[in-house]
């Protein structure tokens, strides 16, 4: 099997790519820690557990719409469902299966972070692209997902 060899611009758009992302994700981090919020990975969650509706999801649906590895969702439930973000329910047709839903305070406490979340997205992209550029990286970036983003 040939390996191939990434050209110089893959290379450079990796790069910044990776840089960007690192940076706009830190930086909004920290505007939710200066505004005393949980992480981003709170508001990934909850925000997921809210379009789920009522129904909730079951662990692993959640494990496929969030950015974060299993154990790591594992842990964050546990810690959701302490601070009563989230709850627990059991699947009826499924002994040891539960579905994870949104509480009341869970709503609260992400409409919270998004207060900063979304004031932080303008600010670090929406204000520094047009309306053109914008819609530019999200095609761009949507045909690097797999399965490719069409929308």
């Amino acid at each position: 099997m040939t390996r191939k060899s990434p050209a110089p611009e893959t290379i450079k758009a990796w790069g910044r790519l990776m840089r960007v992302s690192r940076q706009l994700v830190e930086r909004t981090e920290d505007a939710l820690k200066a505004g005393g919020l949980p992480p981003l990975a709170w508001y990934d969650v909850l925000h997921e557990l809210a379009e789920a509706g009522e129904g909730g999801l079951r662990p692993f649906e959640l494990i496929d719409r969030v950015l974060l590895a299993q154990y790591n969702v594992s842990r964050l439930l546990a810690r959701l469902e302490a601070e009563g973000l989230v709850e627990k329910l059991p699947v009826s047709d499924d002994g040891r299966g539960q579905t994870v839903r949104i509480t009341p305070a869970g709503r609260e406490t992400r409409r919270h972070i998004w207060a900063v979340y979304g004031a932080s997205i303008a600010d670090l992209m929406g204000d520094k692209l047009s309306a053109k550029e914008l819609g530019t990286l999200a095609g761009l970036l949507g045909r690097l997902r797999d399965p490719p983003i069409t929308e």
